[in-house]
């Protein structure tokens, strides 16, 4: 088999955090984060060389929600949808967020710039209604303050 560097960067990977099962999800993370999706290759790759079937690897993606199989924008907006933050407020922010963006949660804007999803939870219940943007936290939003964060947004 031919290989590419895609390939090669999952040999490393794999070199990294071992061969065994547990080495899955690091190595999922790892791709995930650096291609911003795991794509149907990238899958087939991690199975052959981890030797599992790839049912396994998909199976694993579709369980994380922080893991996707399809490409997303270059900045990825997660809103928590948890009842803590629905009491907080949180239906107002993501009308606004919504409104600002042009998109619905599951979309991506047209220029890839950002994709909407909603979270979960994301452990900040006592602060909510909570937003992560990549990797930052940001509690305590208001419709305003939330339009302000997505404006500074590259």
């Amino acid at each position: 088999m031919e290989k590419n560097s895609l390939s090669e960067e999952i040999e490393k990977l794999v070199d990294l955090y071992g061969k065994e099962r547990s080495s899955l999800l690091p190595i999922l993370q790892a791709v995930e984060k650096k291609h911003k999706y795991i794509s149907d290759f990238a899958q087939q790759e991690i199975a052959r060389v981890l030797d599992i079937h790839p049912v396994e690897v998909f199976g694993v993606i579709t369980f994380y929600s922080f893991l996707t199989h399809q490409p997303k924008g270059r900045n990825v907006v997660r809103l928590c949808q948890t009842i803590t933050c629905d009491i907080l407020g949180k239906k107002s922010v993501a009308d606004a967020i919504q409104r600002e963006l042009g998109i619905k949660f599951g979309e991506t804007t047209k220029d890839k710039k950002i994709t909407l999803e909603y979270a979960n939870c994301l452990g900040m219940c006592d602060q909510g209604p909570a937003m992560l943007v990549n990797d930052q936290v940001y509690s305590h939003l208001t419709p305003e303050k939330a339009v302000e964060i997505l404006s500074k947004i590259e």
